[in-house]
């Protein structure tokens, strides 16, 4: 809803503010004094291009604000500055914004229906809304379990999206996927392996000349061993000559010992040493099958097998997802099917509640002073979506004798608020929080007149309902009521209540507020109005 209008310098309003109440709020005053400008401040707040001849004499710049509340309470500030020389600005909560951000943050909070105002019934999605609030118990019944299908069927869907394409691909996804864990698997490496290749290539490359320096070794090993006999000898018989000589004898039993080992040892390496020519081609052939998989599948050995396990777990997952396609394939048909005759059931409905807009609205149009007016609710096939299988539009005529056709093409300002009125009386209550009537007293006054009050108030019992009106006995319903008066360099804004009310309606009604005649006249109708 809309909880507070600031204007400055706005035409010939300097300033004023208006708290429009959650109800009927009515603007008054003479023709000319500048009415319209609190609704083009509106149509500012909404997105609307400013124009520089809107900027007034009591300074450079016209400024709006706004304030509006969601119907989940959460507020919305908008503001627009516009130079008297250069581009207007745009503000959110504060914050600069683009004038398509505040078209967005204030979109489906308030509609302004007038001749040149974009009506939202003409909007497939909110004609539906109107139609929808009208379902009969099997109508949403049947809506509830479109909707719940539909859900299902996008779930079905996604699933079916999820094996990537078609099984005839999806099929050589997997025999890939197996391909390349299989051969990972089957050339045999662990981790590890790769280090201990490399050791054995640079051995069996260099057996012959590593076999010629250990035999080397091995022979100065036991020429040491010789020698170190004759020493170990000469130790042992200086320690039967001094006893104090043993401890030596034991040091050069432990190095004897030790040469005997390495002696072992080098012995085991060269009977290892392999320098046939087959064992280094199966190391070289191994070798090359493992820069083949580093090639194909990774820079490591770690990589390559991490790679195959996850080939291995890919071509699993697409032999499940294969093996429940044509289960998936099924449920989509019969998911399918089953939404068909849903979508059915939500169109046959929907014409029901179709008939019921059409006929309410009638009997409000032929109240509001139309003749034989036309109305006709359309409910058209379309493709299946999340509100179901139909299009629905609104076609009308003022006139029997007239073609129907859109709403905002074939109806005046005056026709076409009244037109909204009875709609919106006559269907739910739609996106729409706030509905801001311009014009809608055109032509029409008396009874008509009456009525147009009325059902405004009616209206205003779902809606906030805001209305610039020149007819006292619609100004006679409102909760709020405000009026724009002119001086002859400038206009005010004001709320008024009580006498003052009164004197304005008595000028409505006869152009003087000091007749005792027509100030009972605007108390009756005050009374009037209080009873509906």
């Amino acid at each position: 809803m809309i909880d507070e209008l600031v204007v400055r310098n706005l035409g010939l309003i300097e300033e004023a503010q208006v708290l429009p109440g959650p109800k009927l709020t009515v603007i008054t005053g003479e023709t000319g004094t500048g009415k319209t400008l609190l609704l083009g401040a509106l149509r500012l707040l909404l997105g609307e291009t400013s124009k520089p001849d809107l900027v007034g004499p009591f300074g450079e710049e016209a400024t709006v604000d706004g304030r509006f509340v969601t119907s989940g309470g959460v507020e919305i500030g908008a503001s627009r500055r516009m130079p008297r020389d250069g581009r207007s600005r745009a503000y959110l909560d504060g914050n600069v914004a683009s004038v398509a951000a505040l078209d967005q943050a204030t979109s489906g909070l308030v509609e302004i229906i007038g001749q040149h105002d974009q009506l939202s019934l003409m909007r497939a999605s909110e004609a539906r809304r109107l139609v929808d609030a009208l379902l009969d118990a099997d109508g949403c019944a049947a809506r509830d379990e479109y909707r719940a299908l539909w859900a299902g069927l996008q779930d079905l869907r996604a699933r079916q999206a999820q094996l990537g394409g078609d099984r005839r691909s999806l099929e050589r996804e997997r025999d890939l996927a197996e391909h390349q864990s299989v051969e990972i698997d089957s050339a045999g490496f662990s981790i590890g392996d790769d280090v201990e290749l490399t050791r054995t290539l640079a051995r069996l490359r260099n057996a012959a000349e590593l076999t010629e320096l250990l035999a080397t070794a091995q022979r100065a090993i036991d020429r040491t061993r010789e020698a170190f006999d004759d020493a170990v000898g000469a130790v042992r018989r200086a320690g039967r000559l001094d006893e104090g000589l043993d401890g030596l004898t034991g040091d050069l039993s432990g190095i004897e010992q030790s040469l005997g080992d390495v002696a072992i040892d080098v012995g085991d390496e060269i009977d290892r040493l392999d320098d046939d020519p087959s064992s280094l081609e199966a190391a070289e052939a191994r070798s090359a099958a493992l820069s083949d998989l580093k090639r194909k599948y990774g820079s490591t050995l770690e990589e390559i097998l991490d790679f195959g396990r996850q080939m291995a777990e890919r071509a699993s997952d697409l032999s499940d997802l294969l093996e429940s396609a044509d289960r998936i394939t099924g449920e989509i048909s019969d998911a399918e099917r089953h939404l068909a005759d849903a979508a059915s059931r939500l169109t046959a409905a929907r014409k029901r509640a179709g008939d019921v807009v059409t006929q309410t609205a009638l009997e409000h149009l032929e109240e509001l002073g139309f003749r034989e007016p036309i109305l006709d609710v359309r409910i058209e096939q379309a493709d299946p979506g999340v509100t179901g299988a139909d299009r629905v539009s609104l076609q009308f005529a003022s006139d029997r004798r007239l073609t129907p056709g859109d709403l905002g093409r074939v109806a005046s300002g005056g026709e076409l608020s009244r037109l909204v009125l009875a709609l919106r009386l006559a269907g739910g209550p739609g996106q729409v929080e706030a509905l801001v009537f311009d014009e809608i007293d055109s032509g029409v006054g008396g009874t008509t007149a009456v009525e147009v009050g009325r059902k405004l108030a009616a209206l205003a019992d779902r809606h906030q309902v805001l209305c610039v009106t020149h007819l006292p006995q619609v100004a006679a319903f409102a909760d709020v009521h405000y009026v724009v008066t002119r001086s002859e360099h400038s206009a005010t804004v004001e709320r008024v209540e009580g006498d003052e009310r009164v004197a304005e309606l008595s000028r409505m009604l006869a152009g003087t507020s000091d007749s005792e005649h027509t100030k009972r006249a605007a108390a009756d109708l005050l009374d009037m109005a209080a009873g509906r």
